[in-house]
């Protein structure tokens, strides 16, 4: 028995679109990283882009459980002393670029190197309902009926 081995012409990727309005952010970073990476599909090979591109659509209205959107902070320095930053979630969502918050999340999901940096690039995320990929008429992934832990319960 000889292990199947994708090559790059044989890959067929698909577009989806995804609604991530009243989402969780891990659930749905996981789920659009196997989807990049083409973990779902049967003829996965890790050392071939085999994943789909992924259009999320509404990333400004994703939910966090528990304190996260509060206490969830983010570092970095600029370089200087005392040059120490810190912004929460609740900050980041609510700046001028809450998209960020989803593809950070899906970035730090993704194996670092060249592959990884292919296969993100098949990612599109979008802050409003709008998205200027209807002419490769994706297919919608209703990713709140596959799991209820999926939406944020009040």
């Amino acid at each position: 028995m000889k292990t199947y081995s994708a090559k790059p012409s044989e890959v067929e990727s698909k577009w989806l679109v995804i609604d991530a309005e009243g989402l969780v952010v891990g659930r749905l970073a996981a789920l659009i990283a196997n989807r990049l990476r083409g973990k779902h599909k049967a003829m996965y090979t890790p050392n071939i882009d085999c994943g789909d591109h992924v259009v999320v659509i509404n990333a400004d209205k994703v939910h966090f459980t528990g304190r996260k959107l509060t206490d969830k902070k983010f570092y970095w320095h600029t370089g200087y002393p005392g040059g120490i930053k810190e912004r929460t979630m609740d900050k980041i969502l609510g700046g001028a670029h809450p998209e960020r918050v989803l593809e950070k999340a899906v970035q730090r999901m993704i194996p670092k190197g060249p592959l990884g940096r292919a296969q993100l690039k098949k990612l599109h995320v979008y802050g409003g309902s709008e998205h200027p990929h209807e002419a490769q008429k994706p297919e919608v992934l209703d990713v709140a009926a596959m799991n209820s832990k999926n939406t944020r319960r009040a």
